[in-house]
């Protein structure tokens, strides 16, 4: 069964039980180089782990760029 979440703007949908680090993880973005807002509030990286997406969340992944 899939949920519909939020991410970055757009609908995406997802299987259910995934969690942050997962996603992260599909996306092969390393958890170590990103922020994640989850319904509009910043999630702890030990949580990204342990935080489940459920049908309608919303997300923002935000990367931090470095220059000069």
């Amino acid at each position: 069964m899939q949920i519909a979440v939020k991410l970055n703007g757009e609908r995406r949908s997802f299987d259910r039980n995934m969690t942050i680090l997962r996603l992260l993880e599909m996306l092969k973005i390393p958890p170590g180089s990103i922020v994640v807002e989850h319904n509009r509030k910043i999630l702890y990286k030990d949580m990204f782990e342990h935080t489940i997406l459920e049908d309608g969340d919303e997300l923002e992944l935000i990367r931090f760029v470095g220059g000069g």
